[in-house]
């Protein structure tokens, strides 16, 4: 959702930044994925505002990997599956540290973890199927928003579990609403043979 409405602007922004960057995309893409790994240590070790601020840092990475792409016309395939894989570990890494922190509970992490991988794994699966599928109401950046916002309140409220559990608890439901609604933008859209 967020993805759609601001990735336009955004990417006129990162275009010209990833210009001025003499990396190669999967290595910032790579960057990306331990400054996340990071973030779920921070939130393990109980700071929650520095974890927020690191999953933020990783975003700018994830923004910048495929600006530097276009704009030196170096997109390749093994260059967005390569992303779509950090990402997916980057997440669980996220989580896991939230878990380990002990915010939320191993049932709510499964879940979490759960959901947040179906809704990236039915985008593929449509996709193979030759249906376009980056719809609904909380893609990767608006899961990610959510974790950030929630640990920033809970960081200034001393460490709120109750907040983090509301988060990561808002953030299954909406991700199990994608899903569905994913399932269903396919079913309406998929040819039959």
């Amino acid at each position: 959702m967020l993805n759609n409405k601001f990735r336009p602007q955004a990417n006129n922004i990162t275009e010209k930044i990833g210009k001025n960057i003499p990396l190669d995309p999967n290595t910032v893409t790579l960057i990306g994925l331990f400054i996340s790994i990071f973030a779920g240590v921070l939130f393990a070790s109980g700071n929650l505002i520095a974890g927020a601020i690191f999953i933020l840092l990783s975003g700018v990475c994830d923004m910048i990997d495929g600006a530097i792409a276009r704009s030196l016309d170096r997109r390749t395939r093994f260059g967005g599956f390569l992303d779509s894989v950090c990402d997916r570990f980057a997440d669980v890494a996220i989580l896991i540290g939230i878990m380990y922190g002990g915010y939320i509970d191993p049932i709510l992490t499964a879940l979490a973890i759960h959901s947040s991988l179906t809704v990236s794994y039915v985008r593929s699966r449509a996709e193979t199927e030759g249906v376009k599928c980056s719809v609904g109401i909380a893609e990767r950046a608006e899961r990610l928003l959510i974790i950030v916002v929630g640990s920033i309140i809970a960081g200034l409220l001393g460490g709120s579990k109750d907040i983090m559990f509301i988060a990561i608890g808002i953030l299954t439901v909406l991700s199990y609403i994608t899903v569905f609604q994913r399932m269903y933008h396919v079913w309406m859209n998929i040819e039959e043979v």
